[in-house]
């Protein structure tokens, strides 16, 4: 069902398999909430798929962080939505009857950026991510010293090894971040662009389906 809220225009599906973590789907600069349905549903099947529409519009185009040009981003802003998206799964996990402490975060692009910036400030939010072609979008002298806040959190990095908007270095120092924070970060590089390819999918999909469930 595609419902709206004060916060987000989403979709939200329940699940059809007992047992599995919701799905938080996230999509790329210029999509909707029905953008990653379908990549949700390959990623782990049966699952619920909570899918928000980015709030903020760059020339008419959904986002969900600010950013003042291409890889310069309004880290305040980012900080803000950050802590927004977190109340909203929030309040949508008492709307619709799912365990908050069971969410993984699904994102591709901008919506990958946001996620890892939730991880890096609200580390209890989310239970592990699945980041494709993302980045290091928030300023690392104002996450102040690393801790192990983040103790064992799964997160899966698909980078993009010729990818003209995500450069390798900046999807590695996103990994470096998490990792300085206690995330069991696994990062997997593909000879690719800013796509996602059958590869991407394919492994993530494993990842997911051997996480552990939530105890």
């Amino acid at each position: 069902m595609t419902s709206p809220d004060p916060g987000y225009v989403h979709y939200f599906e329940p699940a059809t398999r007992a047992g599995l973590p919701t799905l938080l789907l996230l999509h790329g600069t210029g999509g909707d909430e029905h953008d990653l349905l379908p990549l949700g549903r390959r990623l782990l099947p049966g699952a619920a798929l909570l899918s928000p529409r980015g709030n903020v519009l760059e020339r008419g185009a959904p986002r969900f962080f600010r950013r003042f040009a291409e890889g310069v981003f309004d880290t305040a802003d980012v900080a803000r939505r950050a802590g927004e998206l977190a109340a909203f799964v929030r309040d949508c996990a008492a709307r619709y009857a799912f365990d908050p402490d069971d969410v993984i975060a699904a994102g591709f692009s901008n919506g990958a950026n946001i996620a890892g910036a939730i991880m890096l400030l609200q580390p209890r939010m989310l239970r592990g991510g699945v980041l494709f072609r993302a980045q290091m979008v928030l300023d690392e002298a104002g996450l102040g010293a690393p801790q192990s806040a983040l103790d064992g959190t799964p997160v899966f990095l698909a980078g993009g090894k010729t990818d003209p908007i995500v450069p390798v270095a900046e999807t590695e120092r996103l990994a470096v971040a998490l990792r300085a924070r206690g995330a069991d970060v696994t990062v997997r590089w593909d000879d690719s662009g800013h796509t996602l390819t059958a590869g991407d999918v394919h492994d993530a999909a494993r990842w997911l389906a051997a996480l552990p469930p939530r105890a």
